[in-house]
């Protein structure tokens, strides 16, 4: 029970807590209760009496499964309706006041056949951030003897068992059982339960939903587990934790993108990246793909401007059943964010500081035994290290690691503000991220601010949420895997023969042109090679980018079971790309410019959603539920790109100075071109469910996309279906009791992906060359169909053995209509065409299986494994297709979608989406055998698809486990990877340019042996087998791997020594005992123990000087008469009430509930009836509260109060009307 005013004990300060279970009135206990229940479980029958009345029942969690039969009474007592209610069943209880204890039977006669002598077990109860716990239900195992721990999380019990088992049971938290050996004291702690059957999870469109309705797989993950160990992208802390999800980051470094694909790659073309949310509200990508080869652009993404402090949670939606309510935007899969809003309460300031060393794990292995050199060619070369072995007079040593590669540091500080009242809860933060990566020169800056208010109306009826954030990134030189303006790349293949330290200086000036030149006498001209400190102090590619993202969120209640909601939500993004490579880089990168290149792109990104929502939540006498939404949404995409790029005029320019004037007319590539995409919707959710028991959930969402907009467009919307359905059968059937839940699951939804640009339109490209606009177009497809995505789960979730809790779900999807293009022929007015045909399936299995448990408080352990396998398969590319100009019937089993030089993924019928095939191999003989000339050398041949396996796993391990004793805290997660295989064209250059760790031990075994004994002189066999013409198998490893994925440990300081306390224990007295032979200990008056007391000494800051505040304030009166009196003389602005409204008689209540109200808005104030109006004074008197205003009947005629001073115990009385004025000049200085 929630009382409206606090009641207090006679403490200090205890008056700014409400007491739940206290001073109840006599008509409690005659309540009459009127009960209509189907057959159900007791907990279900208990939350209907709570409703009714104002009794509190305490019992063990898991009498609240047991199942009763159907209860039908009207007007009967408590004791009637449990007599009715517990017939036949091994249960019983005690009544105290408004307190019902339940207990087991059988417990009960064991326990009472050990009767002895009574003892009283006093301790506190605190949760697992050491603050007290109020209104635990002790209870004393097999008995009725019970209690509850007041505000201080104190409590007391009194039993005559002889082997007393303690049981602690409260809401949210894990139920402890404590076996007492003689003692008389026990504290105990207790943990929060994660596996609270009706805990409630963040679905689609921020829907709330109980997870026990669900229908299909929701994950849900922390705030703490993503920041125990930080990444500016918090998308990587999410890398084994979630079963099915699969992250890959790319190789930009801090701050770069990060593809999260969920149940397997679904699309030939188009991404399988994840959806991501915020608070309900879609978020597309706003980042870019990255550059390859020459560009080199890092590649980023919109997620990753996230700051991971401002996350509450994350709901982890990986079926298209799940996130069904996104329709065209659903198959993918989808990452719902809850962020943080303010908490009611004083003001908290979060401060947090997390620094990071960066260093490379695991490189390539290098050779510093042979030199410079090409040993095979008549010239001498300057970049391959296929020279003569090195000796102590030449060897240099060289290491990439050591010589040009840094420690990377990447600081993170956030400072966060929450505070809030009832009705109006305001957050803020600001974060920095700074990092210098292993790279020199790159470095990558993010700045976050974010603001967010959450306020109640009209009576907690309405209730509206606004939020700002601000995000300023800025980055340089963020690395990509290209090869052409990527330092690592000749950083890695260096001469072993040279002098590093000769290129550090890797500028000379040139007294002629009066610049600096570039010093790399290496060359690596077929690699556009430069020096790499050139490329990195020299080839500068650097974004700025600003985006705010502003959203309010309004909702109104109606009824109890009926509300309107809206949103809208603007996220704009303004980004700057620059790219400045200085005179004297390769001629190749400068379009043989001496004076250099400057490249400029502006890219403005916005995006605009609204949705309005009508919500029904209503329960229907206790059997049937019924939760529904029904709304529409609106999106708009819009992007404009403006760039100018191209190399610094030899005649007009000036070296090195950037500005687009200065560009070389003729070459300069000018593009300014965008997009705009929208979509509009209906959608619609339903969930029944029945005796809490079965559970059905229907959604449906129609989209009507721009891209259909066009006049021909056969159709201009489609519609995306789901259907699920649970049932809890630990609650329709008997269950062995070692299993506390048990659900069985099912799904199907027909979802979507978006479709791609410009396929029913044609498009116009600007040729640079002859100076006017080229059209580029697609056969206009007219039946442009969404690739849809049909997919079927079933699963089941159990916890059992109190511990332990497992998942398990079977899901197979199917993709089709395939948006691709074929490479078939088309008429000339045409310059490509599009299909829409073939399908993917991929099918699964996810798992989880987790373990919490917690030793007395003291130790607690927790595990969890999660387990996933996706098979990927091809089943249709394009069969029978009928070409719509020719008529011809075309059949296609070959499809080429990329690869890196003679490595090409190719996509074949039966097949899967990931596999790699060489198409080079070596020359062979009729024998299969390598063939080998007279000359001691091998060639390489095209040759026919060889399959080199697939990049896909065939299985995802992770093992996940944290480790808490007392204040230590430890945790690590181990994660494998099973099947699939990696391609590394890194490896094939080392080799290749002879740098290579293997390149030294074929030449140190005289060469490379094949077909059994032929010997191959090693640098004959690596300029055929290596380098980016290389021959792929060679270079194909497994991927199969074991890691260690995180690790970290902590320490806890507990608030008493973060705020200056020195606890002295009984030392201080003991010592003085012992010298001055006086007896210090001290007798509790109830409970007759004798003991030395501890001694708390505050050392430093707020609590000393608090503690000499209420020193000097207290006082202990004697009024004479033998009447006393206990007064604290605070300031009235120290004063924790300002004020407190005291009614005569209870018959005065409403009119002292008027005046409370109205003070209420402008003081701390206090509302107190219980008792005699003298000791209501005492005990504002004893707390401290200033001011006492009394509502006598005199108040309902004239309108007039008394009010009493605490110091003085004068009285004044003044009209109604002046009381704040009065009490306003009062608190002033």
């Amino acid at each position: 029970m929630e009382s409206k005013h606090p009641l207090r004990k006679l403490k200090l300060f205890r008056t700014l807590l409400i007491l739940l279970f206290m001073a109840v009135p006599l008509q409690w206990a005659t309540a009459q209760l009127t009960l209509s229940t189907p057959r159900t479980t007791l907990g279900a029958v208990i939350k209907q009496i709570q409703s009714q009345s104002k009794y509190q029942f305490f019992y063990n969690d898991k009498l609240s499964t047991i199942t009763v039969d159907p209860l039908k009474v009207k007007d009967a007592s408590l004791e009637q309706v449990l007599s009715k209610l517990l017939n036949n069943k091994d249960v019983t209880y005690k009544i105290d006041d408004n307190i019902i204890y339940l207990s087991e039977k059988g417990d009960l006669n064991s326990n009472q056949q050990q009767v002895g002598k009574e003892r009283t077990i006093t301790g506190q109860v605190l949760d697992s951030k050491g603050e007290p716990l109020i209104g635990v239900s002790i209870l004393v195992k097999g008995t009725t003897d019970g209690a509850i721990t007041d505000l201080d999380g104190n409590y007391k019990v009194t039993t005559k068992s002889n082997n007393p088992i303690i049981v602690y049971s409260y809401i949210g938290y894990k139920t402890q059982e404590v076996p007492l050996h003689g003692q008389t004291s026990l504290n105990i702690t207790l943990m929060d339960d994660t596996q609270v059957i009706d805990e409630v999870v963040v679905t689609a469109l921020g829907i709330k939903r109980a997870t026990k309705a669900l229908s299909y797989n929701v994950q849900e993950v922390k705030s703490d587990e993503l920041l125990t160990n930080k990444d500016a992208n918090f998308i990587n802390a999410l890398s084994g934790k979630v079963a099915g999800v699969t992250i890959n980051s790319s190789s930009s470094g801090v701050g770069g993108a990060s593809k999260v694909v969920m149940r397997g790659t679904k699309a030939i073309n188009q991404s399988s990246n994840a959806l991501y949310v915020i608070d309900g509200v879609p978020m597309f990508n706003l980042g870019s793909e990255g550059g390859q080869e020459n560009d080199s652009k890092g590649t980023t993404e919109a997620i990753a401007d996230i700051n991971p402090e401002d996350i509450e949670s994350m709901s982890v939606l990986t079926g298209a059943a799940a996130a069904a309510l996104y329709g065209s935007h659903a198959a993918n899969g989808a990452i719902v964010i809850t962020t943080k809003k303010g908490k009611e309460g004083r003001l908290q300031l979060t401060v947090s500081q997390n620094t990071e060393f960066l260093r490379p794990f695991r490189m390539p292995e290098f050779q510093n035994r042979y030199g410079t050199g090409d040993l095979l060619s008549n010239t001498s070369s300057v970049e391959k290290s296929w020279g003569h072995k090195l000796n102590s007079a030449n060897y240099m040593g060289y290491s990439p690691v050591d010589d040009f590669l840094q420690t990377g540091v990447v600081t993170t500080e956030t400072v966060a503000l929450s505070t809030g009242t009832e009705r109006n809860q305001t957050y803020f933060s600001a974060s920095a991220i700074n990092s210098d990566g292993m790279v020199p020169n790159n470095d990558y800056n993010r700045y976050n601010f974010t603001f967010r208010n959450t306020t109640s109306f009209l009576k907690d009826k309405m209730t509206l949420d606004v939020s700002a954030n601000y995000v300023k990134q800025n980055d340089r030189n963020m690395v990509n895997q290209g090869t052409y303006s990527n330092p690592l790349v000749t950083a890695y293949l260096f001469p072993r023969g040279d002098d590093w330290n000769d290129i550090k200086m890797y500028e000379r000036y040139d007294t002629t042109r009066k610049i600096y030149t570039q010093y790399w006498p290496q060359d690596f001209s077929g690699l556009t090679g430069q020096n790499p400190y050139w490329i990195a102090y020299r080839n500068l590619r650097e974004t700025d980018k600003d985006r705010y993202m502003l959203s309010a969120a309004l909702n109104y209640k109606i009824l109890d079971w009926l509300s309107v909601s809206g949103r809208v939500r603007v996220d704009n993004s303004d980004s700057k790309y620059t790219r400045k490579l200085y005179a004297t880089s390769n001629e190749i990168l400068v379009e043989n410019s001496k004076n250099g290149l400057y490249g400029i792109n502006q890219t403005n990104d916005k995006q605009t959603y609204a949705d309005f929502m009508v919500n029904i939540n209503k329960t229907f006498k206790e059997v049937l539920s019924l939760q529904a939404n029904l709304g529409a949404s609106y999106s708009d995409m819009q992007q404009d790109v403006f760039s100018n790029e191209g190399p610094i005029s030899d005649t007009k320019g000036i070296a090195n100075v950037f500005n687009v004037f200065h560009l070389d007319n003729d070459k300069t590539k000018r593009s300014q071109s965008g997009y705009r995409e929208q979509t509009q919707s209906i959608f619609a959710s339903v969930e029944l469910g029945y005796k809490s028991i079965y559970y059905l959930t229907l959604t449906g969402r129609t989209d009507w996309p721009s891209q259909l907009a066009g006049p021909n467009s056969v159709k201009s919307a489609f519609f995306y279906p789901s259907i699920g359905g649970s049932v809890i059968l630990s609650e329709l059937l008997p269950m062995p009791k070692q299993i506390s839940f048990l659900k069985l699951r099912a799904s199907y939804a027909s979802v979507g992906l978006p479709f791609p640009r410009f396929l029913a339109n044609p498009t116009y490209e600007w040729d640079q060359k002859a100076q006017k606009w080229a059209v580029k177009t697609h056969y206009p497809m007219y039946e442009l169909k969404p690739e849809k995505t049909n997919s079927w789960e079933i699963g089941i979730t159990a916890r059992f053995l109190d511990h332990f809790n497992f998942d398990l779900g079977l899901y197979t999807t199917k993709t089709y209509n395939q948006t691709f293009e074929p490479n078939i022929s088309v008429s000339s007015q045409y310059s490509t065409i599009y299909v829409q045909t073939g399908s993917v399936r991929n099918k699964g299995i996810e798992l989880s299986l987790g373990y919490d448990n917690d030793w007395n408080g003291k130790f607690r352990w927790g595990s969890t494994v999660t387990f996933s396998a996706n098979k990927n398969e091809i089943l249709e590319l394009m069969e029978n297709y009928k070409h719509p100009e020719t008529g011809a019937i075309i059949t296609l089993d070959r499809l080429e979608v990329g690869g890196l030089a003679d490595a090409k993924f190719v996509l074949k019928k039966g097949g899967s989406l990931g596999d790699l095939y060489s198409i080079k191999d070596l020359q062979r003989d009729s024998n299969g055998n390598i063939y080998v000339n007279e000359k001691g050398e091998v060639a390489s041949v095209a040759s026919e698809d060889i399959k080199l396996g697939s990049v896909f796993p065939k299985c995802n391990l992770s093992w996940r486990n944290d480790f808490k004793w007392k204040n230590l805290n430890f945790g690590f997660m181990l994660s494998a990877r099973f099947g699939g295989i990696v391609y590394s064209a890194t490896q094939s250059y080392l080799d290749y340019y002879g740098v290579s760790e293997a390149s030294a031990v074929a030449r140190d075994l005289g060469g490379v042996v094949v077909n059994g004994g032929d010997v191959v002189n090693a640098q004959k066999w690596y300029s055929v087998v290596g380098a980016q013409n290389g021959i792929p198998q060679y270079y194909t490893y497994s991927a199969t791997n074991v890691r260690l994925q995180e690790a970290s440990i902590g320490y806890t300081i507990p608030k008493n020594k973060l705020w200056g306390i020195a606890d002295r224990t009984d030392y201080d007295l003991s010592r003085h005992m012992e010298h001055s032979k006086q007896d210090l200990s001290y007798q509790d008056l109830e409970t007759n123990e004798k003991y030395i007391p501890y001694v708390i000494e505050p050392s430093l800051g707020c609590d000393r000087v608090a503690l000499a505040f209420l020193c000097n304030a207290y006082e202990e009166q004697d009024l004479g008469e033998g009447d006393s009196r206990v007064v604290l003389h605070l300031h009235p602005a120290l004063a924790p009430y300002k004020v407190a409204v005291l009614p005569l008689s209870k018959k005065l209540s409403e009119k002292a509930q008027e005046v409370y109200e109205n003070l209420s808005k402008k003081f701390m104030c206090d509302y107190d009836e219980a008792g005699s109006i003298g000791k209501r004074y005492r005990r504002e008197d004893e707390i401290g509260t200033p001011y006492c205003v009394t509502i006598d009947f005199d108040t309902l005629e004239d309108n007039k109060v008394t009010i009493r001073d605490r110091d003085t115990m004068e009285q004044v009385r003044i009209d109604i009307s002046e009381i704040e004025n009065w009490l306003q000049e009062k608190m002033e200085f």
